[in-house]
This record gives C-alpha cells, sequence and structure tokens, in this order.
C-alpha cells in the first residue's frame, strides 16, 4: 500500500530482534518509510546496526536519552540528512533491577528518578528536539506504555509510575503539539517476551496470567505492536490523538 512513502521515522529503543521497537521498524519500512535509528553503547550497536542495515537505514548513530547534547545531535544529524521527520518512535525504558523486585515503598530516590528520566521525561526531550524537524508535516510521535500504568501489577513498581508519568505525558504534549499537526499516542501492549521483559521479577507468571485472562485467549506478538504502531503513523489515523491503544488480547476491558 506505501502508506508512508517518502515519510521519514526515528526509532527510539531497538535492542535485538525481539524488540518491540524493531517490529515497529519492521512495519513502517514495508509501508516505505526511511529510518533512523539510536543505539546506546557498543554493546547495543553491535546489535542494533546489522537490523539497521537490512532496512537500509542511513542513519545509525549513539543517543543516550538521558543526554540533552546526544539528543540534539541525533536529530541534527535527521535534519542534515532529510530536511525533516515524519515519525518518532519512543520504545524504550529503564529501571534499576533491584526497583524491580520486593515493594514499591522501598524504591530509592535515585532508583525513582532514574526510571522517570529514562522511562517517562526522555519522551518529553525527544519530542522537544524532533520539533522543529515534524511542525507541519502532519507528524505522529507513537510511544509505549503498559496496563501497570493504571493498576498495580507486581514487582512493576517503579515501572508502573513512570508509564503513568509518560501516559500523562501524552495527552500533555497531544495538547501543545495539536496545532502544529503533530499526532502525540502511545500504545499500551500486554506482555511480550523482549530483553526489557526478562528484567521484570515474575515475568513468566505475567504472560501466563494475561493469556489465561485475556478474552482472546492468546499472548500478543511484537507484529500486532508494530501494525497498531503503523496505523498510528499514518494517515488512516489522522483524527486519533492523546490517546493510550491497547493491544492486549482485550485484557484491559477485564475485571474479576
Amino acid at each position: 500500500m506505501n502508506l508512508l512513502k517518502g515519510k521519514i521515522a526515528a526509532v527510539f529503543g531497538v535492542a535485538n530482534e525481539r524488540s518491540i521497537a524493531w517490529a515497529i521498524a519492521r512495519a513502517l519500512h514495508a509501508e516505505g518509510a526511511e529510518l533512523a535509528f539510536n543505539f546506546v553503547g557498543e554493546a547495543l550497536e553491535r546489535r542494533v546496526r546489522p537490523l539497521a542495515q537490512e532496512l537500509h537505514a542511513k542513519i545509525v548513530l549513539p543517543c543516550d536519552v538521558t543526554s540533552d547534547e546526544q539528543i540534539r545531535a541525533f536529530f541534527q544529524a535527521v535534519k542534515a540528512h532529510y530536511g525533516g521527520l515524519d515519525i518518532l518512535i519512543h520504545s524504550l525504558a529503564f529501571a534499576d533491577r533491584k526497583d524491580l523486585q520486593g515493594d514499591y515503598v522501598s524504591t530509592s530516590r535515585e532508583g525513582f528518578l532514574l526510571a522517570l528520566n529514562v522511562s517517562a521525561y526522555s519522551l518529553t526531550a525527544l519530542c522537544r528536539e524532533a520539533l522543529p524537524l515534524m511542525e507541519g508535516r502532519d507528524g505522529s510521535i507513537v510511544t509505549m506504555s503498559y496496563y501497570g500504568a493504571e493498576k498495580v501489577v507486581p514487582q512493576y513498581n517503579v515501572m508502573g509510575v513512570a508509564k503513568a508519568a509518560l501516559e500523562a505525558s501524552v495527552r500533555y504534549l497531544a495538547a501543545d503539539l495539536g496545532p502544529r499537526k503533530i499526532r502525540v499516542n502511545a500504545i499500551s501492549a500486554g506482555p511480550v517476551k523482549t530483553l526489557a521483559a526478562a528484567g521484570i521479577t515474575g515475568f513468566k507468571e505475567m504472560l501466563h496470567f494475561a493469556e489465561l485472562k485475556a478474552p482472546l485467549r492468546r499472548k500478543i506478538s511484537a507484529e500486532e505492536v508494530g501494525q497498531t504502531a503503523l496505523f498510528l503513523s499514518s494517515p488512516l489515523a489522522s483524527g486519533i490523538t492523546g490517546q493510550v491503544i491497547y493491544v492486549d488480547a482485550g485484557y484491559q476491558i477485564m475485571g474479576m
């Protein structure tokens, strides 16, 4: 269909071929988008660069989202090469492993600030630097959330608080950027086996429980999340902004 022919997309958060960000990148590329990728550190570069080359990406650059300087340099490179940007994918989060164990009340100040900085504030920081490249281009920004933002999920702890902040940021950013023809939405995905998920204590039990209780009685795939991100990034979703879209086999609707 070439829904995104001629569009430029920056994808943040690819860690390996099982990443949700990678599934999103593949979906965008299949519909004609040209891609730019970030990585953090040499270990991730060794994983990300070959994947980016598969999709003929011309920009693969270091960008630690806790560094305003690196964020600025990344988007300057995009501007120099492409002149603008149409799509921004924010698919990254981080918390210290010890803060994803035990009780939330034990979260340290340092752990709290780290999780909120990487997992929530980074969206605002990326949007601020991307704005001059996206303004007036009917752009789309998509970030990744999880049900732990609104309900207590054991061991998700500070990450749930960070995702709640992220979802609130989506609404405020949508209000800010809407007049500039930029949409901002979140996808709340059900549990998917990724590198990040491996750091959550009891993740296998979470995966099994979601499969058992979701109306569709199955797990979701990263590819299903990728297709939803494609929809939100395309003209098909031109009237949608400030929303959290659930891709969880229906789990979110269930009570008891």
